[in-house]
């Protein structure tokens, strides 16, 4: 059974690395506690500070899984590390990138979601734990998360199950459209391949397509 073990927002903010460099970023997230609204781009009290690459229909919500933060904990040697770590918004136990697939529909409490793209590892990964080698980790390791869109409003909250009712691509777990996407410049058959997935990200269908048209 997957279920939603926390939800956390959060809304742009300065952050001070160890070094002083300043960055602005809505990745540091709080918990949120009882029901909150989920809306078509986002949830209720979260904001994004890069709204040019993150947020929008087809990243209303980050997703991340739970299962992942005991590995990250032991080989980073970070105990404090939980949790709205990695700037997600659902952390979910039971699933993983490669049990998650694009276009997977879940029902979560009086919403429905629909699993949209992988998440694209970027260096903020690395500022807000002050590990240079963070991103390149999380790229080895393909534990970079996924996104969601919203195809039914609704109140959510923690501790509710996810529930499967439509699986249009299972040949497309989150883990292998990462690589596509990832490689999409040096595998272009497959990354035009993804590209015919209908329920994959226009933007991110986008890239690929100018990926193979080069």
């Amino acid at each position: 059974m997957s279920r939603l073990v926390s939800i956390q927002v959060g809304v742009p903010r300065w952050n001070v690395m160890a070094d002083g460099q300043r960055w602005h970023s809505a990745f540091f997230k709080r918990p949120v506690v009882g029901p909150v609204a989920l809306r078509l781009t986002n949830l209720e009290g979260d904001e994004q500070a890069d709204v040019g690459n993150h947020g929008g229909p087809d990243m209303a919500v980050l997703s991340y899984a739970f299962d992942h933060y005991a590995d990250w904990r032991a080989e980073l040697e970070l105990p404090e590390m939980g949790p709205g770590g990695f700037g997600e918004n659902f952390t979910i136990a039971g699933q993983d990138e490669s049990t998650v697939f694009i276009g997977d529909v879940y029902e979560l409490g009086g919403a429905v979601v629909q699993v949209s793209q992988p998440r694209g590892p970027c260096s903020k990964i690395s500022k807000r734990w002050d590990r240079p080698d963070l991103l390149r980790r999380v790229e080895e390791t393909g534990r970079h998360g996924w996104y969601l869109r919203v195809l039914q409003e609704g109140t959510v909250e923690a501790g509710l199950e996810l529930r499967l009712t439509e699986r249009p691509h299972p040949d497309w777990s989150v883990g292998r459209a990462w690589d596509a996407f990832r490689w999409r410049k040096r595998e272009k058959a497959l990354a035009a391949e993804l590209a015919g997935c209908e329920a994959l990200a226009a933007s991110a269908r986008d890239e690929l397509l100018r990926a193979v048209e080069r």
